[in-house]
């Protein structure tokens, strides 16, 4: 197949099948260190929806709102 690249991708879909990618996924840290930094936070992030989630604290959360509705009527 010969190669028939644009010299100037005028298209959107032109412009997406001629960026590079690779380069970018090999030359830029974010791309090396967004797979740790989202193991890292998955524990933090659980831990803090089981305590927001509680039995304990949707009862407290139903009881402020309880009380802040009483006191607007």
């Amino acid at each position: 197949m010969a190669d028939r690249r644009m010299k100037f991708p005028y298209t959107f879909s032109a412009k997406i099948a001629q960026f590079p990618l690779r380069w970018h996924i090999q030359n830029q840290w974010i791309w090396r260190y967004y797979f740790i930094s989202v193991a890292a936070c998955i524990p933090v992030f659980y831990s803090i929806s089981k305590l927001a989630n509680s039995p304990e604290n949707k009862a407290k959360w139903a009881e402020m709102k309880k009380k802040e509705l009483a006191e607007h009527h």
